[in-house]
């Protein structure tokens, strides 16, 4: 999902764009830049990479890694989603070491899965000099992150983007929050107090593009909008975007979503309450800083 926004976004700046993929003869361009975007071969399992794509890269941006909400949490499922993120970094950082002379900077995804949950009294939002948590998603995170440093031991830059919840009507959670608005319920997960750390997709892709360019930028950055909500607010905000006031709302209990989704519930209900003030430091400006004017794009209402 962020990939094919991504490319859109560095293609229409004219960028050049290699997409390293299992299946470059199946793949393609978006339609009006067949001449930009282009696709090299990869296998993360077998180690093997068309290196002449990273011979030709002034930046790299690493994606890669399974679904963290697909599937349920078996242990096959989690050894996956960490070996995906940890042999893709893996294969990254040979290649580069090896024929990327020209690459001169790496941009690399982790999320806010590295902070866990808001607690009682704590000071301020979550900055990224907080250790990892805890837990399955914060261990992935650290793994995932620290499997991609040995780039700057080569010279690279390295900017590491700590992902919010993305809202984009082409994946992820959105599409999820509006299932039950289709018969009109604005479905509140839970109690509806946990905050979400929420980030607009083109605010996003634009940051990857900021990154690539601003060489000021290294380390790690929030990439979240500065206002974060509850759930109660993001669900009621959307719903009211959608029909204005024909809708109900109806809590979702906790126990029904640990039903439904087992352990992955966690993640449903965690509070997570993030900070954007490094990356607003640096330079950046959001487009859509406020949940109303997100959700407003997104529902084609603004």
């Amino acid at each position: 999902m962020v990939g094919k926004a991504l490319t859109l976004l560095l293609a229409e700046a004219g960028y050049r764009v290699i997409i390293l993929t299992r299946s470059p003869a199946k793949a393609k361009a978006p339609t009006g830049f067949e001449s930009l975007v282009s696709f090299a071969a990869w296998d993360i399992n077998a180690q093997t990479i068309d290196e002449s794509a990273v011979a030709l890269a002034d930046a790299v941006i690493h994606l890669a890694g399974a679904g963290v909400v697909e599937k349920p949490w078996t242990d096959a499922y989690r050894t996956e989603i960490l070996d995906s993120r940890v042999n893709s970094s893996r294969l990254l950082v040979n290649t580069i070491n090896k024929v990327g002379i020209r690459v001169k900077t790496v941009v690399s995804a982790s999320a806010i899965g590295w902070y866990g949950e808001d607690k009682p009294g704590q000071e301020g939002d979550f900055k990224e000099d907080a250790p990892a948590a805890d837990g399955f998603l914060g261990e992935t995170c650290y793994q995932w992150e620290k499997s991609i440093q040995p780039v700057t031991e080569a010279g690279k830059r390295l900017v590491i983007c700590r992902i919010g919840i993305v809202l984009s009507n082409a994946g992820g959670a959105l599409p999820e929050f509006k299932k039950p608005l289709q018969f009109r319920v604005a479905g509140v997960l839970g109690h509806g107090s946990q905050m979400v750390s929420w980030v607009h997709i083109d605010d996003l892709c634009r940051i990857f593009r900021f990154a690539i360019e601003n060489e000021q930028m290294s380390g790690i950055y929030n990439a979240a909008a500065p206002l974060p909500v509850t759930n109660r607010v993001l669900t009621v905000n959307l719903a009211t975007c959608m029909f204005g006031k024909a809708f109900i709302t109806l809590p979702v209990p906790a126990f029904v979503l640990k039903i439904m989704l087992g352990e992955r519930s966690i993640e449903v209900l965690k509070s997570t309450t993030v900070s954007s003030a490094k990356i607003t430091r640096a330079g950046f400006q959001f487009d859509y800083p406020t949940i109303e004017k997100a959700l407003s794009q997104l529902t084609n209402k603004g």
